[in-house]
């Protein structure tokens, strides 16, 4: 079983999508409290070990324990931020009413709530700074105030484990900094224990604990200079890969063949 002090923990993971295998032999755990970025190329596996943590996937093969627990017990505890790549659905809704739609579980369509639903909406809505937006419509929100709404939505319910799937996608650097910056905010507020994915390191250096990077159906997770280096991700991919440090930002490309 799991120690108490652990957040989440995969064990010998193998996931698999159509018959073919994303990743296999992955094994981390995340403390309580930690920040931990989810780095890789695209169709490393990103989402779909997202997916598995949130019992939404079952691994072919391994464990994947949330709080002590299986993803399904354990899913009210978990806060979830999807890759939103499009412009949601229901632009005409209010923000407050789009945040509304998460809760008890559901996106769809809006529930009749109570009076602690609303109060926690309200809350969530505060917790993200998004109380001025809460009665304009989504339609008139930038990317970045969108995506706190999406942030307000996974913050329903007070969740323990946040996980969110590449939020910075179609933002610009200065948005990117204002949704990294909320996040780690409320990550040492609240003590929440945070799985960041995101194609690039960068906007997330200042941020992280330990970085979680995958290649070639692996997965490696350290701190930045453990797991950020030549020869760790030239195992990985099973290619040469030069790391290259350019001021404070860190450049992964690909190296010259022997």
């Amino acid at each position: 079983m799991m120690q108490a002090d652990k957040a989440a923990a995969c064990h010998g993971l193998r996931i698999e999508l159509g018959g073919r295998v994303v990743l296999e032999h992955v094994s981390f755990a995340i403390e309580q409290g930690e920040f931990v970025g989810l780095l890789g190329p695209n169709g490393a596996g990103k989402t779909s070990l997202l997916r598995v943590m949130l019992g939404l996937l079952a691994p072919a093969a391994g464990q994947v324990e949330i709080l002590g627990g299986s993803p399904a017990a354990r899913r009210s505890a978990i806060g979830y931020v999807p890759q939103i790549r499009t412009n949601p659905a229901g632009l005409s809704l209010s923000a407050r009413d789009f945040v509304a739609a998460a809760a008890g579980g559901s996106r769809w369509g809006l529930p009749i709530l109570s009076k602690s639903d609303r109060a926690d909406v309200e809350q969530a809505l505060d917790l993200v700074g998004g109380a001025a937006l809460a009665d304009r419509p989504l339609g008139s929100l930038s990317g970045g105030e969108r995506q706190r709404l999406l942030l307000a939505q996974a913050l329903l319910g007070r969740p323990r484990l946040l996980l969110l799937d590449e939020p910075l996608v179609n933002l610009d650097p200065h948005r990117q900094r204002d949704v990294v910056e909320l996040v780690q905010k409320l990550q040492r507020q609240y003590k929440l224990a945070v799985l960041f994915s995101a194609h690039d390191l960068n906007p997330l250096l200042g941020a992280m604990d330990r970085v979680l990077y995958l290649g070639g159906g692996q997965a490696v997770i350290g701190n930045v200079g453990e797991v950020i280096n030549g020869p760790v991700l030239t195992r990985l991919y099973g290619s040469p890969i030069e790391v290259m440090h350019a001021g404070a930002r860190i450049f992964v490309v690909p190296g010259a063949q022997p």
